[in-house]
């Protein structure tokens, strides 16, 4: 009786271990399906914000980029205020928009160089000088939700354009809209105990408007000549440095060495760029293959369900050409959709490399706390621009450029 007892007891210790044993290859498996990765290049940045519901992400990307700057500069870190350069930056879009008899429409859309055109003629100021969303009692509450103030601007301004002639005061009129909803602009604040004016703050920073310059790639104008890159946001017409493809991913890598970060124009709709914190270019034409999915079951999935397979571990991407921007470009495929900051590189678990780069879509919305991972066929297919310091570029580059 005990002999029996005996084996039935290791038979059941023994179906145990075996469980034990799958359980942890299943788990196992699951993490070989996703992505792991590995630092290996990054430069400093400050905490992640978060616009929310605002069209913002130009004025949150490049005051991002900004804060690194100074960081770099001075070794101090310094949060500085979006609805200071929102506010600033579309009185002056209105402004033109009714010049324009609202052609382009009224919208708070912008550039990174926006930032820079509102630091190097109004200049900046840090957050505790200007908070911004005056409607909500703390940080929590006060994201910003431009649902409203979008409504009421583009109201007004459409309005105006349908005058024979305007009154002396309309502009006077909107900045209190402005004032009303994000807050007034401060002429003279303190900060840290001593007072300044959005002017003498950069230079305390250490900020000089003319060290930045935005870099772009496209073959309808030549290349290591600059234009205004034809897209809505850039309605202040900024000329842009056009280089080949190859140049422009010698100057992200260039300025990520340096310990210079990049503010980074993309289109994000693309189907591997995810919520998660991936952005990557699996083919989607060949996702059966590339997924190892039946084909009479890939071609019944939605377009979601598709994203989800083609992005849930690292896959085969296509080969980026300097055709194959262009083309996406011309027909619309690849819009100025999202303003972030480059800042490192790394590695996935197959050695693959990537970017770093952190977002303003506060830390809920990622699997890696506000960073996304960008391969390297990604940033090279949809970067629309990218804002960098002049000395990050190659000096080879900036001799064929004139810098």
């Amino acid at each position: 009786m005990k002999r029996v007892l005996y084996f039935i007891l290791m038979s059941v210790l023994s179906l145990g271990a075996w469980a034990q044993t799958d359980s942890t290859e299943v788990k196992k498996d699951s993490i070989e399906e996703g992505f792991r990765f590995t630092t290996v290049d990054s430069v400093g940045i400050t905490r992640v914000k978060n616009q929310n519901k605002s069209g913002t992400c130009w004025a949150y990307s490049t005051l991002g980029f900004l804060e690194s700057e100074v960081l770099r500069i001075k070794g101090i870190e310094v949060e500085l205020s979006p609805m200071f350069v929102v506010s600033k930056t579309l009185i002056d879009r209105a402004t033109y928009c009714v010049r324009m008899y609202n052609e382009p429409r009224f919208a708070e859309g912008g550039s990174a160089y926006d930032v820079i055109y509102c630091m190097g003629h109004y200049g900046l100021v840090p957050k505790s000088a200007m908070f911004g969303i005056r409607y909500g009692w703390s940080e929590a509450d006060s994201l910003p939700v431009f649902n409203e103030f979008r409504a009421v601007t583009g109201g007004y301004v459409k309005g105006l354009t349908g005058q024979k002639k305007l009154s002396p005061v309309w502009k006077e009129g909107l900045q209190a809209i402005f004032d009303t909803y994000l807050g007034a602009c401060p002429e003279r604040f303190e900060y840290e105990g001593k007072e300044y004016t959005p002017e003498s703050f950069v230079q305390w920073l250490g900020l000089n408007a003319d060290d930045y310059v935005s870099i772009t790639s496209y073959t309808h104008h030549p290349f290591y000549t600059r234009f205004a890159l034809e897209v809505p946001d850039n309605w202040r017409m900024d000329q842009m440095y056009n280089v080949p493809m190859e140049d422009l991913m010698r100057i992200i890598d260039n300025a990520i060495a340096k310990g210079y970060t990049l503010a980074w124009g993309a289109d994000v709709s693309e189907i591997g760029f995810t919520r998660k914190g991936i952005g990557v270019v699996p083919d989607a034409d060949k996702g059966a293959d590339l997924t190892g999915s039946d084909m009479a079951k890939w071609v019944g999935f939605s377009q979601d369900k598709k994203k989800e397979e083609l992005t849930k571990k690292p896959l085969p991407e296509k080969t980026i050409t300097q055709q194959m921007r262009q083309e996406a470009y011309d027909n619309w495929e690849t819009t100025d959709d999202h303003g972030m900051q480059i800042f490192g590189t790394a590695k996935d678990q197959n050695g693959k490399k990537y970017y770093m780069v952190k977002n303003s879509w506060g830390t809920l919305r990622s699997d890696y706390k506000g960073i996304w991972y960008i391969s390297e066929a990604f940033m090279q297919y949809k970067t629309n621009d990218v804002l960098v310091h002049k000395n990050a570029i190659p000096k080879d580059i900036r001799k064929k450029l004139g810098i």
